[in-house]
């Protein structure tokens, strides 16, 4: 097989070739004109023709130069065209998070997007508050509950703040919201098919609701929300998500009682020797999105 000729070489031949001229080559190239006419020299010798024609008022290609000339132009635009299609894709993040939090990663995903369109993430959402990255290919997740275990590394967002959460018309409505055995007179939405967390709640607020059994049950705690920001009932939500809900107006806290049962939203990802340099990047901005939340939280 013979051997190909070098890729400057090729490089300065187009580079000549458009120019006819060995000194405006040198200064597109950066090089000196001794340096043009070397390598163009070298070249020609190692193909076996001559490709410029040296006239006194410049350069000419030859009958092979001209031939030659626009294949090899081809070749380079198709490699700058490789190197940049391929340097422009980027190899999106996993993520995989429950649909109960929702309410505060997709905005914070958003405005990373934006801030960060060189690190996309591929968000996958579950019913599940756990992963097992054994079977489940993501780069990392958010989980809830307690302390994941030590075959991942955890990172520690904000504790579920239990807390009673209605629309701004139901709290100013004919049946007003003042104290927790007001909501007798309420709808009471569950964000689950038991009634565990409004129970935590009254617990705390020393309050028995008769009609805690009558209310509407769903799925989902974002399900619950959205049907709460509607003004038909009042659910029991978690005040560490629903923070843009509150500045919008599409959601109020009637009583300042907020309940922490003890479970908590994580970021997790697998254990490595190091961890993608765009994934510290992602985990390190959620971490100081969380923080923020977290210090209004009451103590």
């Amino acid at each position: 097989m013979k051997r190909l000729p070098p890729l400057p070489a090729l490089h300065t031949f187009v580079i000549t070739a458009q120019c006819c001229n060995f000194t405006r080559a040198a200064e597109l190239l950066h090089i000196t004109q001794g340096a043009v006419s070397r390598q163009i020299a070298g070249l020609e010798s190692h193909l076996g023709y001559p490709l410029f024609q040296r006239q006194a008022r410049g350069l000419s290609l030859t009958a092979q130069g001209r031939e030659l000339f626009p294949q090899i132009q081809q070749a380079f635009g198709l490699i700058d065209e490789a190197v940049e299609r391929v340097g422009a894709r980027r190899e999106a993040l996993r993520l995989k998070a429950p649909t109960c939090v929702m309410r505060w990663l997709l905005p914070r995903l958003m405005h990373w997007q934006v801030e960060r369109p060189d690190v996309p993430v591929e968000l996958t959402t579950t019913v599940q508050h756990s992963v097992d990255f054994r079977s489940e290919e993501f780069d990392a997740a958010v989980v809830f509950g307690a302390q994941p275990g030590q075959t991942v590394v955890a990172h520690h967002l904000f504790d579920e703040l239990l807390t009673p959460v209605c629309s701004q018309q139901l709290l100013t409505g004919p049946l007003p919201l003042q104290h927790p055995a007001d909501l007798e007179r309420h709808t009471l939405l569950h964000p689950t098919r038991d009634q565990r967390d409004w129970e935590a709640w009254l617990k705390a607020a020393d309050t028995k609701v008769a009609s805690i059994g009558k209310g509407q049950h769903f799925d989902t705690l974002d399900l619950a929300m959205s049907v709460a920001s509607q003004g038909l009932g009042v659910a029991i939500g978690d005040w560490s998500l629903i923070g843009e809900d509150l500045i919008a107006g599409r959601l109020a806290t009637p009583f300042e009682l907020k309940v922490r049962t003890g479970d908590a939203y994580f970021l997790v990802y697998p254990e490595r020797p190091q961890p993608s340099t765009q994934l510290t990047e992602l985990v390190d901005w959620l971490r100081q999105q969380a923080a923020a939340r977290a210090a209004q939280a009451p103590a």
